[in-house]
C-alpha cells in the first residue's frame, strides 16, 4: 500500500460495536484522528493523504457514522470517548497523537482526561468547548431561542428548528437540501470539487445518531462551572499535555467564545492559533497551512 492512500478496515470492541476505520501506513509516530458530526473517517481523506510520511495514520468512524454499527444508542460524549478508548486498545496503539475536528474535539478532550498517558499531543481543530455546544430551543419563527437551553435528550428530538429539519433531510435523502446546509455554514469560502463533494454526501447520509450526537454535545461538560444544562465535572484540570487549539476566523459553527473557554479550562498547557480566512472546515479552505500548523505542533 503507497503511503498516500488507505485503507478501509474494522475492529471488533468488547462492547459489541464494531468500527469501520481508514488506515495509512507510514513511520513510528501515530496520529489518530477523531471526525465531527455529519461526517466519518471519510472526511479526513485529504489531510491522511498529504501529511508527512513518518506519520502512521488512524482515523475511526465513531458508532453511528459511516461504516461503523450503531447497536446501542449513545447517551453521552463518554460513549463516543470509551469506544475510542477500546479501539485503541484493539490495535494495542499507545504514545499517539489526537486530532479531534468540532464534535471530536470533545471525543478527544473526554480520552485524555479519562485516561492518562496514553496521549502525547492533542489538537483541537474547530472543536466544541470544554463546556460542551449549547442546544437551544426554538422560536415560533424559526430563530434561535437563546433564553432556552434544551435539557433533556426528548427536547432535542423533537426540535423542530435543528433536529427535525436536518433529520428531515437525511430521512428524505435530499443531497441538496444537505449541500445548502454546509454551503451556507461550512464551505462558505471553497467547497470540495463536485466529485468529492458528492462523496461527502454520500457519508453524510449514513448517520444514524444525530439527535443523540446533539444531546451528547449539550450535555458535554468537563468545565469546573454549570454549562446550563449541568455541573462540570472539572476533569479539564486533568488534561496536562500540550494541546493546539486551531479556530478558523470565519467559523460559523463553533464561536470565539468556545474557544476562549477551552483556553481558559486547560490553561498553560494550550496554545491558540487563528487559522486565517478559514472556516469550519480547514482541510478544505487550505489544506497546506493547516498540514503545516499541525506537523510544526507534533514536532
Amino acid at each position: 500500500m503507497s503511503l498516500n492512500k488507505t485503507e478501509l478496515r474494522k475492529v471488533e470492541l468488547k462492547n459489541g460495536e464494531q468500527l469501520a476505520f481508514r488506515e495509512r501506513e507510514g513511520g513510528k509516530q501515530v496520529v489518530v484522528l477523531v471526525h465531527g458530526n455529519m461526517t466519518s473517517s471519510k472526511h479526513w481523506d485529504v489531510l491522511m493523504e498529504s501529511m508527512d510520511p513518518k506519520y502512521k495514520i488512524y482515523a475511526p468512524d465513531l458508532r453511528g457514522f459511516g461504516e461503523s454499527t450503531y447497536n446501542v444508542r449513545v447517551t453521552g460524549i463518554r460513549d463516543f470517548s470509551e469506544d475510542l478508548h477500546e479501539f485503541l486498545g484493539a490495535l494495542g496503539l499507545e504514545d499517539i497523537h489526537l486530532i479531534g475536528w468540532s464534535t471530536g474535539g470533545a471525543v478527544c478532550m473526554q480520552y485524555v482526561a479519562d485516561h492518562p498517558g496514553k496521549c502525547e499531543k492533542l489538537v483541537l481543530l474547530a472543536s466544541a468547548s470544554t463546556r460542551g455546544y449549547p442546544f437551544f430551543g426554538t422560536k415560533e419563527d424559526g430563530s434561535p431561542d437563546l433564553e432556552h437551553r434544551l435539557q433533556t435528550i426528548e427536547d432535542v428530538e423533537q426540535d423542530p428548528g435543528k433536529t427535525l429539519a436536518m433529520q428531515g433531510l437525511y430521512d428524505t435523502k435530499n443531497r441538496d437540501g444537505l449541500k445548502a446546509v454546509w454551503n451556507a455554514l461550512i464551505y462558505t469560502h471553497n467547497q470540495p470539487d463536485t466529485a468529492k463533494y458528492d462523496e461527502y454526501v454520500d457519508d453524510m447520509l449514513t448517520q444514524r445518531n444525530l439527535a443523540d450526537v446533539y444531546h451528547s454535545l449539550n450535555t458535554f461538560n468537563i468545565s469546573a462551572t454549570h454549562n446550563g444544562v449541568n455541573e462540570g465535572s472539572d476533569q479539564a484540570k486533568d488534561i496536562d499535555i500540550p494541546v493546539l487549539v486551531l479556530h478558523g476566523d470565519r467559523d460559523y459553527v463553533v464561536t470565539t467564545k468556545m474557544q476562549e473557554e477551552i483556553m481558559e479550562e486547560l490553561g498553560d498547557n494550550a496554545t491558540f492559533i487563528s487559522l486565517e480566512d478559514m472556516g469550519h472546515s480547514p482541510l478544505i479552505d487550505n489544506l497546506d497551512e493547516l498540514k503545516k500548523t499541525i506537523e510544526t505542533f507534533l514536532e
